[in-house]
Order: C-alpha cells, then sequence, then structure tokens
C-alpha cells in the first residue's frame, strides 16, 4: 500500500461516480480501478462490490475512508511544513550578537525581516565577541555577529564573513571641535575620553595611534560597549572614537542635540565578522536571515558614509 492508493481510494469513496473521481485525479476509470484492486489484494480485504461500473463501499471501506483522511492530512501538513522550511518560512533561529548591536539595530533588524511569520521561533543572546566565538567552534548557534577576531579567517571550526567601516569621533554638542567637519587624533590630545577596555583590540590599536603621535591617552571612562559610553559623552564629560555601527545607533537612537559625531580625519577601521560553524548543518531559514543581515551591515555602514569594505 503506498499514496498513491490511498488518494485514488480516498477520491472514489468522497465522489458521486469513478468517473468523477478519475476527472478529480487526473487518471482514466481504468487506472483508478486498477489501483483499488491492487489496495484490496494488499489489505486482503474486499473494499467494495462491484454493480455494473459502479463501486459500491462495504463496512471495511468505511473505517479506511476514516484512517486514510487521517494519514493524507498528516502527509499534506508535512509537505507543507517541509515547503515552508525550504522557502524559510518556519525552522528555529539560534544567533548570537555583541551587546552593541544587540540593544536595537540587530532586534530590529530581526523583527522587520521576520515580519509576520508566525511558525519562525529565534533564539537571541547578546554575548561578548569572545563568547560568541566560543559558541561557533562548539557549532552551538546558526551565526553569530562580533567584532572580528585575530584568527577569523584561519579557524578549523568556523568561518568568518569580515567587513569593516571607518571609524568616527563623538563629541559633546557644546564642544570646541563640533563646529569641524572632521576631527584628527591630534585633536583629542589630553582629552577625557571614553574607550572600550584594554583587553578589546581598538583599545589597543587607538592606544598605540596616540602613543606614536606623542599624544597623551587619556582614557575617563571604560566599557565594553560603546552604548554607555554614549551617556558620558552626552553628559559633556568625554568624548570617543567610535565604530560606524554605533554611529548608526546614534542616528536612531535619540541623541539628537546631545551628541555630535563627525569624521575621523585619520585613517582606522573597525572589523566586524559574521561567524558560520563549519560543522553545524544551517536551514534554509538561518541561509537566508545571515545573507540579509549581511546585506543590513553593508547598507548600515553606507548610511553612516563608513566606507564598507569586505574582508
Amino acid at each position: 500500500m503506498n499514496v498513491s492508493h490511498l488518494l485514488n481510494f480516498h477520491a472514489v469513496m468522497t465522489s458521486p461516480s469513478l468517473s468523477e473521481a478519475a476527472r478529480k485525479l487526473g487518471r482514466t476509470q481504468p487506472a483508478v480501478s486498477a489501483s483499488i484492486k491492487a489496495l484490496e489484494e494488499h489489505l486482503d480485504v474486499r473494499l467494495f462490490s462491484r454493480e455494473g461500473r459502479k463501486l459500491v463501499p462495504g463496512p471495511e471501506a468505511q473505517y479506511l475512508l476514516a484512517e486514510a483522511a487521517e494519514v493524507l492530512d498528516q502527509i499534506t501538513r508535512v509537505r507543507q511544513t517541509m515547503r515552508a522550511l525550504a522557502d524559510g518560512e518556519e525552522g528555529r533561529l539560534v544567533v548570537a550578537t555583541m551587546p552593541g548591536p544587540g540593544a536595537m539595530l540587530f532586534p530590529r533588524f530581526l523583527a522587520a525581516h521576520i515580519g509576520s511569520s508566525r511558525g519562525i521561533e529565534v533564539s537571541l543572546v547578546a554575548r561578548s565577541s569572545t563568547q560568541i566565538a566560543e559558541l561557533a567552534r562548539a557549532q552551538s548557534i546558526d551565526f553569530g555577529f562580533v567584532d572580528a577576531p585575530p584568527e577569523a579567517e584561519t579557524s578549523p571550526l568556523y568561518e568568518a564573513d569580515c567587513i569593516s567601516g571607518t571609524c568616527f569621533v563623538a563629541l559633546p554638542a557644546a564642544h570646541r571641535l563640533a563646529e569641524l567637519d572632521a576631527v584628527a587624533l591630534g585633536q583629542l590630545d589630553d582629552e577625557p575620553l571614553g574607550v572600550l577596555q584594554p583587553t578589546h583590540e581598538h583599545h589597543r590599536e587607538l592606544k598605540r595611534r596616540f602613543e606614536a603621535d606623542g599624544l597623551r591617552f587619556r582614557p575617563l571612562l571604560e566599557s565594553q560597549t560603546f552604548l554607555p559610553i554614549l551617556e558620558f559623552v552626552a553628559a559633556g564629560q568625554c568624548c570617543a572614537v567610535l565604530d560606524p555601527l554605533t554611529v548608526a545607533h546614534v542616528m536612531q537612537a535619540g541623541f539628537a542635540g546631545q551628541v555630535v559625531v563627525r569624521r575621523l580625519a585619520d585613517p582606522m577601521r573597525y572589523r566586524y565578522a559574521v561567524l558560520s560553524p563549519r560543522h553545524r548543518p544551517i536551514s534554509q531559514l538561518a541561509r537566508q536571515v545571515r545573507h540579509a543581515w549581511r546585506e543590513e551591515v553593508q547598507r548600515l555602514l553606507e548610511r553612516v558614509e563608513a566606507g564598507p569594505r569586505t574582508g
């Protein structure tokens, strides 16, 4: 017994005549009759009595009709689910992002991308870039968004799709440098700064730049992300050299009138990466969302004129 047998049987049972059943199935009457006979032989039960060209169902056929309807409904549901999974309209998505984009940009993107799809479940966690890299190594996420780690391109356990953009300077609105179109690092000599933690590559690079130019590097605030630093900038307590996605956040988060952002005159780039575990099977949904987020990052960097580059 196969699905074709059940489909033919169900059509015969729910049609006024054999010819009508054949028409609905797009088959000939002899082909449908042969299928019914094969089903009876397989079950070793006579389902119909023959009255000329008419098939008259017996009690066994009435019982099988209920069972066949349930089986066919289940097959239809499975087909619909598999089609939705293949189209990226259903499934479970497990993603991680660093806290900065995780505060607004990434959740806003996910909510808009998923839209009205009711068959998608999302597990979203905010972790440090180091922790997300560990999740990717453990094959525990579909993808993660991080500050690009130095070993990203050579890791045997995950792939890294890297993109970078130019850095900017955030200033209190009343700061003496706020009237400029671009600010050089030399103009931040001995200025109180909001910076990332000393272990972060951005902190180390900024400190190297200051020391190489004979400038005083004076951190006022050290933070895991730039978002708390922005509150200190808004309060007029420090300046900060920002990554471009934080600038996109500033443009959407209501700091108007408190924080101004200017181009950094010195060439300094900030690198991000989308990490994808190499040995975790990835669904069509995860593949679509990962690609769409990569395009969204590109769009955000272009919007703030950060000169995005891949690799």
